[in-house]
């Protein structure tokens, strides 16, 4: 075997697997102790996006005044939102409490690279779907 040949085909493999190479990003939501129902679903349905495409969420909530004295609450809050995103990720970090804040971290079920490659597949398919639609071809309307 030539041995330029061997350092080409190295050469592109180590190219194709640093394509997929995902890194894994931390992205937060933030919430306030007394927080309004429709606020919390939006908040939880960013998390799931987040979540699908493959990236840890850290929940925080923040406490202010005497909501300090209170952290029972917190811990609650962050467990039904642990409970509702559970399809799409599992407890990394159970909450704990840092300061005015206590957080909590969620890591995906899938990692990013297969959350990637799920996307892309789909992506391929809409765009032949769409070609297969412009070119579809229609019956004459006479007949």
């Amino acid at each position: 075997m030539d041995y330029g040949k061997f350092k080409y085909e190295t050469a592109q493999k180590a190219k194709e697997a640093r394509r997929n190479q995902a890194n894994t990003v931390l992205k937060e939501v933030r919430f306030r102790l007394k927080i309004d129902q429709h606020d919390y679903e939006t908040k939880r349905k960013r998390a799931e996006g987040f979540l699908k495409a493959g990236d840890k969420v850290k929940a925080m909530i923040l406490f202010r005044g005497r909501e300090q004295q209170r952290p029972e609450m917190g811990v609650r809050l962050l467990m039904k939102f642990a409970e509702e995103v559970a399809e799409l990720g599992s407890v990394e970090s159970r909450p704990k409490i840092d300061g005015r804040n206590m957080v909590m971290i969620i890591a995906p079920v899938k990692n990013k690279s297969e959350a990637k490659a799920e996307q892309n597949a789909q992506r391929a398919a809409n765009k032949q779907a769409a070609r297969d639609a412009k070119h579809a071809v229609k019956a004459p309307e006479g007949e």
